[in-house]
């Protein structure tokens, strides 16, 4: 039927559509007399946007007029806006369920919401994955029908305790697995009605995650391991046996001998190279949390402490490598708990009965003599032999003075290219750094370049742009032929790129690597000592 007002005249379906408001029209109000026996009533309709989408209406006989048919359509009216509007809204609620859907199912940790009766309301995908559950058929059912939640997640869900990075294991299908949780606690609004909020990673998830935060400081090889004197080939080559080897390696030297830079290019040298490689200061662990450190803690462990596990250290660097600086520094009780880890490849957390294998090298590094510790019994004879298994001498800078040359120009190329300009150094400067005696080894040398790079505006750092206390020592020092060791390191030079040419048969860029320097330089000391490309391919054949 047409109601407009073309058709059918004035009625009150008419003036609603036309005016979007309420309207009541009784006998000869009607335009056309065929509706002067009935009265009509009509009020429009909007949808939640305010739109009018239509007019809602009665038509009854004159002498069945009641004042209260109007208010009857209006509140109809009314009523098909509020049902508009449901509408609505739950078309726009499921469309954000279903982005977040889509969202918890991209994340990477898995994701179980459970309510507080324990029944399902979300498993996302990797969820589903890690817990071998379906989870459409786990929605809105009971947990427990499927699985049984780990005493600690339970003991806390319970208790409305919220957890981080907690260990735990699950058991499905027979066997255990390891996870961290995070378990968050929502109240609604009401404050009786609690929902679990539980995230869960895989043990090994944490073990790639220390790989990528430590990757970038572990990417140290033999190729960065500067210097081309005899003591620098001898560690390259101890440096490549103990890669291959399987056993634990000391490194023992005098502070600032880049013991750390050593570990970790037998790290990447090796079988583990993909694999973590974690570095611990033994001297900076607080000696009443150092235990808790190495072999890790079950949630509820100490009294005053945390009410969350922590996995041991061996645990994250599991696959990879756990590096021990300054190992002299544990003390007995962690000496003995490290000896039996290495030996039985085992670890209990503290307060817990788990045994969990590891697969784990151990190097360590110490700036002491560990042999007299032992027979004076302040060091683990146990320990000690475990760890001696492949050791290590890194000599200190003073005994190599050959390696100050090659270390100077590597240490300015990096700070030349931080500082974005060219630093070099000149001879008179390069003469008081051979004469000093260098306590502190090369991290003291990368100190004084820093140091004088930053006194020096010109491209040369001179004598009084290095340290006043480095100038005074030198001073000090009896005068050390300072000429002939230059004049016998340039022939030492020359002798070494010939030498790695030939071992290269020519090719420059594996001649530079062999010899731990760049193809530019390797060109500019070719051109410093005479030595043309012509020279150098009659040397590659000979």
């Amino acid at each position: 039927m047409f109601l407009n007002e073309t058709s059918i005249g004035t009625t009150a379906f008419s003036i609603a559509l036309i005016d979007s408001s309420p309207a009541l029209v009784v006998g000869a109000e009607h335009l056309f007399e065929c509706f002067h026996s009935l009265v009509t009533a009509a009020a429009p309709i909007f949808d939640p946007e305010g739109r009018s989408v239509g007019a809602i209406g009665l038509i009854g006989l004159l002498p069945q007029y009641s004042p209260q048919i109007l208010g009857m359509v209006v509140a109809a009216a009314k009523a098909i806006e509020n049902q508009l509007q449901a509408e609505l809204i739950i078309r726009e609620a499921n469309a954000r369920a279903s982005e977040l859907n889509v969202t918890l199912d991209t994340i990477s940790e898995g994701l179980l919401v459970l309510t507080a009766q324990g029944i399902v309301t979300h498993l996302n995908e990797r969820g589903g994955a890690l817990l071998g559950l379906k989870p459409s058929a786990v929605k809105g059912r009971p947990l427990t029908e499927y699985l049984i939640l780990p005493e600690t997640l339970a003991r806390a869900i319970s208790r409305n305790e919220e957890l981080s990075d907690a260990g735990v294991s699950f058991v499905i299908n027979g066997t255990a697995h390891e996870f961290l949780v995070d378990l968050r606690i929502i109240r609604g609004h009401d404050g009786g009605s609690v929902t679990s909020i539980i995230t869960l990673r895989r043990i090994e998830q944490v073990h790639q995650l220390v790989t990528r935060l430590v990757g970038a400081q572990a990417r140290l090889t033999l190729d960065d391991m500067v210097g081309h004197g005899p003591s620098v080939g001898h560690m390259r080559r101890q440096v490549l046996a103990a890669a291959n080897a399987k056993g634990c390696v000391l490194l023992s030297g005098e502070p600032g001998t880049s013991k750390n830079a050593v570990a970790r290019a037998i790290h990447n040298s090796g079988r583990r190279a993909g694999g973590p490689f974690l570095a611990l200061n033994c001297r900076a662990i607080p000696r009443e949390l150092i235990l808790g450190e190495f072999l890790g803690f079950e949630a509820g462990a100490f009294n005053a402490g945390p009410s969350t596990g922590q996995p041991s250290k061996f645990e994250l660097a599991d696959g990879g490598t756990l590096y021990l600086d300054e190992v002299e520094m544990l003390p007995l009780e962690v000496q003995s708990a490290l000896a039996r880890v290495i030996e039985t490849g085992e670890v209990i957390r503290l307060g817990g009965n788990r045994i969990i294998s590891v697969d784990v090298r151990v190097i360590a590094s110490t700036e002491t003599d560990l042999e007299p510790r032992v027979a004076e019994n302040t060091f683990n004879a146990s320990l000690f032999y475990r760890l001696s298994t492949f050791v290590i001498k890194l000599l200190p800078l003073r005994e190599r003075p050959e390696d100050i040359t090659p270390l100077v120009e590597h240490l300015l190329e990096r700070l030349s290219l931080q500082a974005g300009r060219p630093i070099h150094i000149g001879k008179a400067a390069l003469d008081v750094l051979y004469r000093y005696p260098w306590p502190g080894n090369i991290t003291e040398l990368e100190s004084v370049l820093e140091r004088a790079a930053l006194h020096c505006e010109e491209k040369t750092i001179q004598v009084n742009h290095l340290p006043e206390s480095v100038r005074q020592q030198c001073a000090k020092t009896p005068g050390r032929p300072v000429t002939e060791p230059v004049r016998r390191l340039a022939e030492m030079e020359k002798q070494a790129i010939i030498i790695s040419v030939r071992a290269s048969r020519g090719n420059l860029s594996m001649a530079a690597r062999l010899l731990g320097i760049g193809r530019t330089t390797l060109w500019r000391k070719m051109k410093e000592a005479g030595m043309s490309k012509k020279d150098l391919k009659k040397v590659s054949v000979s």
